[in-house]
């Protein structure tokens, strides 16, 4: 989970769990954006056997100038806000949420109340602790206070730099809950606490040798990784790689076991990776193109163009998110009417800066930078009177179908990134490329495996970078200075 800046601030809106094992829980939602959905990556993750009908990434939730706005990610079973499906709105708590037609519910509201120290922590209801018959409202306010200071001292440790003191916290908490149980109770109740704090105490220590079990096991497995993906990039094209990526491929299965492993989920609170390689995941999950570990080179690419597209590009990507912003917005209706992701309308920001009348030496027009060869094969007109390459709305409808064609044909897996490599050199270009260093049929469709392998022809490996450069800042301009 994301560590927002511990300074204090107040809690105003919260998503409160209304099924699962967590029913009446609460999760504080701070300003910016909040993620929701099964994966490990999400501020709020969503687990367990009502999470069937939940997308890795499910929706999100902007806190922004006193606003709320949910947006559904493309999901697959959808968003549902007080009863109706939406994909995009302002909303107005109290309202009830609800992850697909059946998936689990939450509600979110909306509270004022005094500064308090949150750290994107799940709120547990007091209730679910057992207390005393004794006095209950006294323990309830002594449980709190407990509670409340063992969750500041981990934030003052972490703040510190200090790691891997949790089963101290517990211990020292569940060692101040016992005795004031001990002042505060008859005898016969003594015997209970400190068989709980011994239960407790062993609970804790098996929990916390497990996690940090399952902590080295993952860096061996990632530095192994690491090792591999350096050897991959000193290897010229055309050389056998198949045995390395072998290995990186049984490394990575590996990885993704550690990673299920309940104990390590609920342990990792913060994400290892840095904002580009995890936005680039997200991406990756809509287009069906997930992988363990994305090659080192290609986020490399896709910083590069980023850091381009801040610099001497800057011009063209500030027309594209100000005065193009129609254009582009009506790109991704078109693509959502026909179920294809909506990101792909930055392709023609790389291949023509959304400028309707842009042609190329080689011929290609418009803003999808058509052939007229291939216009025509989709039903565009093209002679000397029209050339319907220049209207968005016909050309953007064209290249619809022509990337239906595409994901078609490259079948399953990651078809989405090898119909965006085959847009950029053609089909035929790709296929050969492909079919000169690459005879199994299967990995022929593995674009990671083509990328890796160095199959793909050296303009792809770079345009598919490209993309997504564009793909990152137009999903997050304030992130990079837009």
């Amino acid at each position: 989970m994301s560590n927002p800046s511990i300074a204090s601030q107040r809690a105003e809106y919260w998503l409160q769990f209304r099924s699962g094992p967590f029913a009446g829980a609460r999760f504080p939602i701070s300003e910016g954006t909040t993620r929701v959905g099964r994966a490990l990556d999400n501020q709020i993750v969503v687990e367990g056997e009502n999470a069937a009908t939940v997308s890795s990434y499910h929706l999100e939730i902007t806190i922004a100038d006193g606003r709320c706005r949910i947006r559904d990610l493309e999901s697959t079973n959808g968003t549902w806000v007080n009863g109706e499906r939406l994909t995009e709105a302002e909303i107005a708590p109290p309202v009830d949420i609800r992850l697909g037609s059946q998936g689990p519910e939450f509600a979110l509201v909306k509270e004022s109340g005094a500064a308090v120290e949150l750290d994107r922590t799940i709120e547990v209801p007091l209730h679910s602790i057992p207390s005393s018959p004794v006095d209950d409202d006294t323990h309830d306010e002594a449980y709190e206070k407990l509670l409340a200071s063992a969750v500041a001292d981990a934030r003052r440790m972490r703040g510190r730099g200090t790691h891997g003191q949790t089963l101290t916290i517990m211990r020292s908490m569940v060692e101040q809950a016992v005795t004031q149980m001990l002042h505060k109770t008859h005898r016969r109740f003594r015997v209970i606490g400190l068989s709980l704090l011994v239960a407790l105490l062993a609970v804790s220590a098996f929990a916390a040798l497990k996690i940090t079990g399952l902590r080295r096991e993952k860096r061996a497995v990632d530095t192994h990784i690491r090792q591999i993906d350096a050897e991959l990039q000193k290897t010229r094209e055309g050389m056998d790689t198949d045995q390395l990526i072998k290995q990186l491929g049984d490394y990575s299965q590996e990885g993704e076991s550690v990673q299920r492993s309940l104990l390590y989920r609920l342990s990792a609170l913060y994400g290892d990776s840095d904002f580009v390689t995890r936005e680039l995941r997200v991406v990756m999950a809509e287009f069906g193109a997930e992988v363990y570990s994305i090659p080192p080179d290609f986020t490399e690419r896709v910083n590069h163009y980023i850091e381009q597209d801040q610099g001497p590009d800057r011009p063209i990507i500030v027309r594209a998110l100000s005065q193009a912003r129609g254009q582009l917005e009506t790109i991704q209706r078109i693509l959502k009417q026909q179920e294809l992701p909506a990101d792909l309308a930055y392709i023609p920001l790389v291949e023509s800066s959304l400028e309707t009348d842009k042609a190329s030496e080689a011929g290609a027009v418009g803003p999808w930078q058509f052939t007229a060869p291939t216009a025509k094969a989709y039903g565009l007109r093209v002679d000397g009177e029209v050339d319907e390459r220049k209207d968005l709305v016909k050309s953007t409808l064209a290249t619809c179908k022509y990337l239906r064609d595409l994901i078609l044909d490259f079948g399953t897996g990651s078809s989405v990134m090898l119909a965006l490599a085959a847009y950029d050199s053609g089909t035929t270009t790709v296929k050969q490329a492909v079919s000169k260093t690459v005879r199994d049929p299967i990995k022929q469709r593995n674009f990671w495996y083509l990328y890796r392998s160095k199959a793909l022809p050296h303009e792809t490996r770079e345009y598919v970078p490209r993309v997504f450069a564009a793909i990152l800042i137009g999903r997050n301009p304030a992130h990079f200075g837009f």
